[in-house]
């Protein structure tokens, strides 16, 4: 195969918005969270570009596309360190089908796993200790994210080699289950294992800077492209369409989650607008390259409802998912998986298709919830004896100062204060 330029300077380009998504991420988190905590919580998505980058060269490619084990995870040791991933035995670049170099590819997947692990971190701000959070991270993306991304992905159990193709090839553009299935499961787990924070219910604990959190927001949209049109892995018609799918589905996500807001509270809010922009994004995700551009705005809209009113869910329940990670990346990757078989083109059920997409799409989702909760419910519970959680001094008094010795707002104490 030879060298596609074109091809792989959008890849390359692809590869960059996505991992300008995880600093995105940081501003959104950190906007969303008290004074007194935002650059910790900004710390734990830089943590996981530091620890997953570093993992992912090492044997994270080769778990997730290495030769297979079971069907559930790649051989690590069959290509540690990208050994057999970068060069063929003439020393040349190696190059897949559409023209790009392998090791493009390498580090379009690598910012995948980043940002999936550091969704988690929204479940626990404000209580858990840095070094924890880096432990969990390294042991999440090895034993949850590679051998989910190799189920799906990978020509696993879950991927259109699998059992599930007799029915139906299971449809998962650009993550829907590896990224924010897999991710929401997790962050229930892990809310629900660490615990509450304190004055969780009886206190507000509101966002304390929602400018940042439009611009995180506005950052994660940007990223988006390259996660969803970058799935095409070219530049071509499928890029073209998951760029105005994603587009078409986050706008009236957006619509809809601000239609419920102004229904039951009266007011459309700019946190609501944020977050609707991340419940579309989330739904099309898996979706982008199989529906229509109106299928999009269906999906989109539902999605947007749907995440304003599960992000209240928590109070009902009593767990402190403090970010909305469950209400928004569980709820949102469950509809965008499960949507595609009713609204995908070829195989829906309102094209005419049957239902066995539906129940395809229906099992991947099953399996993808109860795959990462089992794992992230021994990885936090392996945890736990070593401590997950910061003192209630540091809790109370600011997680910033207690735990990194410094404060977003050195010259701004009545900020701290009154987010306290």
């Amino acid at each position: 195969m030879e060298l596609d330029t074109g091809a792989t300077a959008w890849m390359l380009t692809s590869a960059s918005l996505v991992l300008l998504m995880t600093p995105g991420l940081a501003l959104f988190y950190g906007g969303m969270v008290r004074g007194k905590s935002v650059l910790n919580m900004m710390m734990m998505s830089f943590g996981a570009i530091a620890v997953t980058g570093v993992i992912y060269v090492l044997w994270g490619w080769s778990m997730s596309y290495g030769a297979d084990v079971g069907g559930i995870f790649g051989n690590p040791l069959d290509q540690f360190g990208l050994a057999g991933a970068i060069y063929d035995d003439a020393g040349e670049f190696l190059i897949d089908d559409f023209g790009v170099p392998g090791i493009v590819g390498v580090g379009f997947q690598a910012t995948f796993a980043i940002i999936t692990v550091a969704l988690i971190s929204g479940a626990i701000a404000d209580r858990v200790k840095f070094g924890a959070w880096l432990v969990f991270v390294a042991l999440w993306v090895t034993l949850a994210y590679f051998p989910m991304a190799h189920m799906v992905w990978g020509g696993g159990l879950l991927s259109g080699d699998g059992p599930f193709a007799s029915i139906a090839a299971p449809i998962d553009f650009a993550g829907g289950t590896v990224v924010h299935i897999n991710a929401g499961a997790a962050a229930l787990v892990l809310a629900l294992v660490i615990g509450k924070r304190k004055g969780f219910g009886a206190e507000p604990m509101r966002p304390h800077n929602l400018p940042l959190v439009m611009l995180g927001a506005a950052l994660l949209w940007f990223g988006w492209f390259g996660f969803n049109g970058g799935s095409a892995f070219t530049a071509d018609g499928f890029a073209g369409l998951s760029w105005v799918n994603t587009t078409a589905a986050t706008a009236a996500a957006i619509l809809g989650w601000l239609v419920v807001e102004k229904i039951r509270d009266g007011a459309a809010t700019s946190l609501g607008a944020a977050s609707g922009v991340v419940a579309g994004l989330v739904a099309i995700t898996p979706a982008a390259g199989a529906l229509s551009p109106v299928g999009s705005i269906i999906l989109g809209v539902i999605a947007g409802a749907l995440c304003a009113f599960a992000v209240g869910l928590k109070y009902k329940f009593g767990y402190d998912d403090s970010l909305d990670v469950v209400g928004v990346h569980l709820v949102a990757g469950l509809w965008g998986t499960v949507g595609i078989g009713f609204l995908a083109t070829d195989t829906g059920l309102f094209y005419g298709g049957g239902f066995n997409q539906l129940a395809v799409q229906a099992i991947i989702a099953i399996v993808a919830v109860l795959f990462s909760a089992v794992i992230t419910l021994v990885i936090a519970l392996a945890i736990r004896p070593f401590g997950w959680r910061v003192s209630e001094e540091a809790e109370v008094s600011g997680i910033d100062l207690a735990v990194h010795g410094e404060t977003a707002y050195e010259n701004s104490g009545s900020t701290i204060t009154e987010a306290r």
